[in-house]
């Protein structure tokens, strides 16, 4: 046997769980989806096309007349990540989900553009000639040219949506607001006696100089 005073062996500690750290990725996801549509929202400003019409006559078609949504939709972006830095879990995989959509979206009126430049140059063609209609102007043009400004705009779009696929993910591991909002208690302090007061008292019977309990 054992002596009864030797020392127990010390027992080792259980390592704590550590939990993954979201911070990283909540900045990531962020800044990303930020610089998107910032690149969405310049594109827009960009020449698309260039529509030669049967007159001869040149015209540069930009984003905001080819996709007129796209700025609509880049500015939503930034609304909805001021939105998404503050939101708890729920609220964070919504607005996950309006992202992606505006991503699809982004895309999409891009997309349309480059299948059919001729009606998207309309807008263009009937402030140059005066002829209106979507057939009538369209008829007008001869050929278009495109330039690399619909395909970044596709791109974006798209990998909006894979970031907002990977936020939906990782959003239940980030960190909360690192703002603490604390109520804070306003007390009145109490009002001075005075002279009117003590006559008051005194006419009603009780002794002034007695402290109320």
């Amino acid at each position: 046997m054992s002596d009864a005073g030797e020392a127990a062996e010390p027992v080792e500690a259980a390592e704590p769980v550590k939990r993954p750290n979201g911070r990283r990725p909540k900045l990531y996801s962020i800044l990303a989806s930020a610089a998107l549509a910032a690149i969405i929202l310049g594109a827009w400003t960009q020449t698309w096309f260039t529509a030669v019409l049967v007159t001869g006559q040149s015209l540069d078609v930009t984003g905001d007349i080819a996709a007129p949504a796209l700025t609509a939709l880049a500015l939503c972006v930034f609304v909805l990540l001021g939105a998404l830095a503050l939101a708890g879990p729920f609220f964070r995989v919504v607005l996950s989900v309006l992202e992606a959509l505006i991503g699809l979206a982004a895309a999409y009126s891009a997309i349309l553009a480059v299948a059919s430049p001729a009606t998207a140059s309309v807008a263009a063609i009937t402030a140059a000639t005066g002829v209106g209609g979507i057939e009538s102007a369209s008829e007008l043009v001869e050929s278009t040219t495109a330039s690399a400004w619909p395909f970044v705009t596709i791109v974006a779009g798209v990998l909006l949506i894979v970031v907002a696929i990977a936020t939906l993910i990782t959003s239940r591991n980030w960190p909360g607001s690192s703002r603490k909002y604390q109520s804070v208690r306003l007390e009145t302090p109490a009002a001075e006696r005075t002279a009117v007061d003590d006559w008051d008292a005194l006419s009603s019977g009780d002794d002034p100089t007695t402290s109320p309990s």
